[in-house]
This record gives C-alpha cells, structure tokens and sequence, in this order.
C-alpha cells in the first residue's frame, strides 16, 4: 500500500498536498494541467521531498531514500532509451549498470523481451523501431526491474489510440496481474475509464482520494467536471 500521510510539498509558488492511500491495480491520475500531476510522481519516486508529512510504501517511510532505492520504477513518454545500446543492453539496464551481462541475466532479457512481442529485435538500436516498439522496449525495462511502484507519466501519450489501447493491455497483462501499484498520468479520460481499477483527481494543487473509476464519472465533483468541460 502506498500512503501519503498529510504530505505537503512546495515548488516555487505552488503548494501539493495529499492524503491517501493507493492500493494495488492501475490508478489513474487525471486532472487540469498545473494542477500536480507530475509533481505528485516525482515525490513518490524521490525527486522531490515533501515539506511536511510521509509518504511511505507497506508502513516504510521514504523519506530520504534516493529513487534508485526506492520501490519504485517510472516510465516517461520519451521512454528514456539510449540510442547507441541495443535493445536488449537498454532493457539490462534495469539489473545495474554495466553492459556485460551473465548468462543468467541474459536469458532474463531474453525472456522479458518475449514477453512484450519483441523477442526477435534484441539487437537492434532504438532508432530501427517503430514508437509503439520503443514502448514496449521501454516497458520491458520496467518488467525486468520488478518493482511493486510503477509510475507512468503519460508514458503512451505520442502513441495513435489503436496503439496505446494496445499498450494499456499489455500494461494490464503483465503489472497488473502480477499485482503491482500503477499510477498512471493521463490526460485522455477515455484511458482512465477503459483501464483504471481506481482514479485518482489531482486538481488545484489537492490530491484527491481514490475512487472507483465507474462512480466517479457517473457522479463527478465539481472540480472534474470543470477538466471535462461538462
């Protein structure tokens, strides 16, 4: 269970409170731009510290834990794949550092890029894949890393629709099922209602509690009715 304990956090002008818990499954985090998205997501994987409050992971405070020994994993939209290593190299990247792997490790890359359909592409640099096998790369990474958080921060935002469903799916087949907290940063509310277990509404600076994805949209606060324009 991931908890935020009357957390605050100040960046420049603005203020982020929260104070909630998020359980297992794909929560959706939607909300007007500016209004604590990101900000929320750097704070759970260390890139920010809260002025005041605790966010802690199965009643263990993060504080002070730098995001590489955090149980936490994130994916961008830019994917964050370095062009001049192969695939498989920027996939290892997940066990540590250096290029040279075992046996061991290489049948783990091998069979994670099975996994996300790209078995046969584990040679190739990013720049011979398609935007939807970057992804996947992308993802295959966050697999191998094996972390109970996963962040996404629009991480499927540049793909068609057809593709980012496609994403989604996968994202449902593999952390979900393996029973992992995924936040995902949406700004498409067709993805949170086809995909989230849960949302969570992240508006003028306050975290909202999560709710059930069905309830929410059939009776939606003040707040999200304004993001949706309705």
């Amino acid at each position: 269970m991931l908890t935020f304990d009357n957390v605050s956090l100040r960046v420049g002008e603005f203020t982020l409170t929260a104070d909630a818990h998020v359980g297992p499954g794909l929560t959706a985090v939607i909300g007007p731009s500016g209004g604590g998205k990101s900000t929320l997501l750097s704070a759970i994987a260390g890139f920010l510290d809260p002025d005041a409050g605790q966010i802690s992971w199965d009643g263990r405070d993060l504080s002070g834990r730098a995001p590489g020994d955090r149980p936490v994993t994130m994916l961008f939209q830019d994917n964050n794949l370095f062009p001049h290593l192969t695939v498989a190299q920027n996939v290892g990247l997940a066990l540590g550092p250096r290029l040279r792997m075992s046996a061991a490790e290489t049948r783990r890359i091998d069979d994670v890029l099975v996994r996300v359909s790209l078995g046969d592409l584990g040679h190739r640099k990013p720049a011979a894949l398609s935007g939807g096998q970057q992804s996947r790369a992308a993802l295959a990474r966050v697999l191998l890393a094996d972390r109970p958080v996963v962040l996404l921060d629009e991480a499927f935002a540049a793909l068609g629709p057809a593709l980012r469903a496609e994403m989604l799916e996968l994202v449902q087949g593999t952390l979900v099922q393996a029973g992992r907290t995924v936040l995902m940063v949406t700004h498409d509310p067709s993805d949170a209602r086809a995909w989230a277990d849960q949302v969570v509404l992240v508006a003028d600076g306050v975290v909202q509690p999560p709710q059930s994805t069905a309830a929410l949209f059939a009776d939606p606060p003040a707040a999200l009715r304004a993001y949706l324009g309705t």
